[in-house]
């Protein structure tokens, strides 16, 4: 997929910011003009920027790395949802649970909770709890899921967070900060930053914006990882041409070793015959 032209990126409404009283001085860079009070976001900056935060996720994707969706607001739930299982990414909309990566080892512990449940569910241990236990087990089996669940497969730290609306995540972001995770997010004019490593300067609260912002990204995490795909395949392809080339060597080389092992035997017989001519 091919990154948004200037025009898509208008349609979408990417350049609308926020209210000029409620405007972040740090966001100034990416500011176009003001009109009727309200600031317009650059969006030749947008697409730059857009592009550089593809081309990292993008190689990352490809290394065969995690990369952790985070959007809690209303308008960006169910978007994230979808792209990020297209890509099987893992992913956070609903709240952040505090601590998620600074305290990952109790998170997993959550996760593993869940799987332990499961379990019981499937081994008959489950059909043995009287129905007042069964009933705690569910309603706490469902919590853990709308919290826990998408993140399930997420085995140790992501490599990097992609956010919407830093302000409203600045937890995930200080988190990331202080583990030194690289952070990709979509910046509005109300927002500070500073904090994020590869700020994508748009509009993070119509959804159609935020809709081709993650989509663009995505689409380019998943090129990295057909590329990956491919990769293996053509490592594999290698390796049996490799062993198929090496097993005539060894054959000739067998045959060698055989008429080496058989000429000192047909010398010595004719050794042994020759006295017996004279």
């Amino acid at each position: 997929m091919a990154n948004p032209t200037f025009d898509q990126l208008l349609e979408a409404g990417c350049h609308f910011g926020h209210l000029k009283r409620k405007w972040n001085p740090a966001m100034a860079p990416y500011i176009f003009m003001e009109r009727n009070g309200i600031h317009i976001i650059d969006l030749y900056k947008t697409a730059a920027k857009l592009d550089e935060a593809a081309a990292a996720l993008k190689s990352i994707a490809k290394a065969g790395k995690k990369v952790l969706f985070v959007a809690t607001k209303k308008q960006a739930k169910q978007v994230i949802a979808d792209l990020a299982q297209s890509v099987n990414m893992p992913y956070v909309i609903e709240r952040w649970p505090g601590g998620m990566l600074t305290n990952f080892p109790t998170i997993r512990k959550a996760v593993k909770k869940m799987t332990s449940i499961d379990k019981m569910t499937k081994d008959g241990t489950f059909d043995n709890l009287s129905k007042r236990e069964r009933l705690q087990i569910s309603r706490q089996r469902a919590k853990l899921e709308k919290t826990l669940g998408s993140i399930a497969d997420l085995n140790r730290l992501p490599s990097a967070l992609f956010v919407v609306d830093v302000l409203k995540e600045h937890i995930a972001v200080a988190e990331a900060n202080r583990l030194g995770i690289p952070v990709f997010a979509m910046v509005d004019t109300n927002s500070d930053p500073t904090n994020v490593d590869f700020v994508i300067p748009a509009n993070d609260d119509a959804s159609k914006s935020i809709e081709l912002i993650v989509g663009t990204v995505v689409a380019a995490m998943n090129e990295g990882l057909e590329e990956r795909k491919a990769e293996k395949v053509d490592t594999v392809a290698a390796g049996e041409g490799e062993a198929a080339a090496a097993a005539p060597r060894r054959s000739r080389s067998r045959v060698r070793r055989n008429e080496a092992a058989e000429a000192p035997a047909v010398e010595t017989t004719e050794a042994a015959e020759a006295p017996e001519a004279e």
